[in-house]
């Protein structure tokens, strides 16, 4: 058995649609068969608003990843798929972030990605991405609302609605971010 406890949660849902990308990402963090907090912040912007990233997985091993990313736009200004990979080769190959238990989806007006621990860097196709313990549930629902005529904020409201009704580790506290092309 794992020294760590069983904490499960976090849906974090990305569409992009007509030049708008939505990260919407719930609130829940559950410990076991018990709800934690129902209100946790998932969804942040990183320089200056010019880039949404979501989280799932350890809190203190995201921060830590987020972290990490904005130095590396930093360092590549405007680049935000050569950050995403320079972020995935480190946490990859670096011992200490190599234990790291988190998975990260970002953009920016051009791109959106899914970065892992493995050292995937992934562009999703039909402008959906979805991470976390309902992350499935979100992305299977966001697909199929994503050839209707609803804008991408409402995609994503409607499929992380449906997530919650159907993963336990997901609630509808959403933080959603938006950023226009």
């Amino acid at each position: 058995m794992s020294e760590f406890p069983n904490w499960h949660g976090t849906t974090i849902l990305a569409v992009r649609k007509a030049g708008v990308t939505v990260v919407a990402g719930d609130g829940q963090v559950s410990l076991g068969p018990t709800v934690v907090k129902s209100a946790a912040r998932k969804v942040r912007t990183l320089q200056n608003g010019k880039v949404v990233a979501g989280f799932a997985g350890a809190t203190a091993d995201a921060f830590t990843l987020l972290e990490r990313l904005e130095a590396k736009l930093e360092t590549y200004p405007g680049q935000l798929a050569r950050a995403c990979v320079e972020l995935a080769k480190d946490w990859r190959t670096d011992r200490y972030l190599r234990r790291l238990e988190a998975m990260l989806i970002v953009a920016d007006r051009e791109g959106l990605y899914t970065v892992t621990g493995a050292g995937d860097v992934l562009e999703p196709e039909h402008g959906v991405a979805a991470i976390g313990s309902g992350g499935q549930f979100a992305l299977a629902a966001a697909r199929a609302l994503a050839d209707t005529e609803l804008d991408a904020e409402t995609i994503a409201r409607r499929a992380m609605a449906i997530a919650a009704e159907i993963c336990v580790y997901t609630n509808g506290n959403l933080v959603l971010e938006r950023i226009e092309a």
